[in-house]
Order: structure tokens, then C-alpha cells, then sequence
């Protein structure tokens, strides 16, 4: 009789956030929450005009940017319902603090792996697998030796190399922290 398989835990990933606002003082204080509760940033993408979609600025307003957090410690992808659970109650907090009556940020988390980037989103979808609380995983891109792969379902932003040098240098961190390397170090 063959033996069944021992269940394995799964490997640390790098917690990643995008942040998309209209003020810079609103991602300071989205990155400063952020970094309270998820450790150090890492590593910070450039900022980018965030024209994708009107989703967003219909709620938001316009003159909306995006740029990306990394976090220095890694976290085990289990975790990453609660965090979405955690942004979605920072960006009412936010909003709060700023003493809007509309949503003024939208933190999007999600994680990166040596082979993917996995974002954690509240909307079903056919391709999306649910995880647990109403948050569902949904598979962003891939990586590859060649670098970037696009999915049929890929968001339209990610699909252009713009964000590419921000999620290849972060994959790259994190290779380093699970062979044990510090990366930070020169």
C-alpha cells in the first residue's frame, strides 16, 4: 500500500501593497500604516499615472497614481486573507483621518513568489480561487527565465513592462532571503 503524502508548509512569500491616491499625503499615511503593521518597506516602485481604468476615479477622484511597497519580512501565503481584511479596514481608517465621505485610497496586497505574483482582491471571478472571508487569490502574472509572462486575465496595467522592474527586483529579494542571504546588505 502506497504511503499518502505528508502535508508540507508552504514556503515565506514577499508581501507586496499597491497603493492608489490622488495626494501624496494620503500615501504617506498609507505607507506609514502599512509599515506598522507589516514591518519595514523594502522597496518602494516609482510612482505611475494610473489611467487604466475610471473604476477608481469615479470613486476617488482624478489624478490618480500607483507605485508598490515591498516589505522586508516575509510572510506565509495563508496569510494573506486577513491582510486584504486588514487594507480594506486601513482605507476606511484613512478616509476617516482625512475626514472624507468618499474612499480617498484603495490598498491592493498581494504577495510574490519565485514563480508568481498573486494579488488578493474581494471580487469573484471565474479564473479567482476563493481563500476564505470573501477574499479571493487571483494569479497576476508569472515568472519565468525569460521574465515577465501575461495571463489572458492579466489587469491591463500589469500587462505593460512599467511595473516589471519593481516585481523582478523584488522576486530577486526574495530568492535571496530564502537561500538565506540578506539582500540589503552591499
Amino acid at each position: 500500500m502506497k504511503k499518502m503524502a505528508e502535508p508540507q508548509p508552504f514556503s515565506p512569500v514577499k508581501l507586496i501593497c499597491g497603493v492608489i491616491a490622488n495626494q501624496m499625503d494620503v500615501f504617506n499615511r498609507a505607507e506609514k500604516l502599512l509599515a506598522e503593521r507589516w514591518g519595514p518597506i523594502e522597496e518602494r516602485s516609482s510612482l505611475f499615472d494610473f489611467t487604466w481604468t475610471d473604476y477608481y476615479e469615479r470613486q476617488m477622484g482624478p489624478g490618480l497614481k500607483r507605485y508598490f511597497l515591498s516589505f522586508e519580512p516575509l510572510i506565509l501565503p495563508e496569510a494573506i486573507s486577513s491582510i486584504k481584511l486588514t487594507t480594506n479596514q486601513l482605507e476606511e481608517q484613512i478616509k476617516k483621518e482625512f475626514g472624507s465621505s468618499h474612499r480617498i485610497v484603495n490598498l491592493d496586497p498581494g504577495y510574490v513568489t519565485t514563480a508568481a505574483l498573486i494579488m488578493a482582491t474581494m471580487k469573484n471571478f471565474a479564473h479567482r480561487i476563493p481563500l476564505v472571508n470573501g477574499v479571493y487569490a487571483h494569479l497576476e502574472i508569472l515568472f519565468s527565465r525569460q521574465g515577465i509572462r501575461v495571463l489572458e486575465w492579466t489587469y491591463p496595467d500589469f500587462r505593460t513592462s512599467t511595473y516589471y522592474d519593481f516585481f523582478l527586483k523584488t522576486r530577486k529579494k526574495l530568492a535571496f532571503q530564502l537561500k538565506g542571504y540578506n539582500p540589503n546588505l552591499p
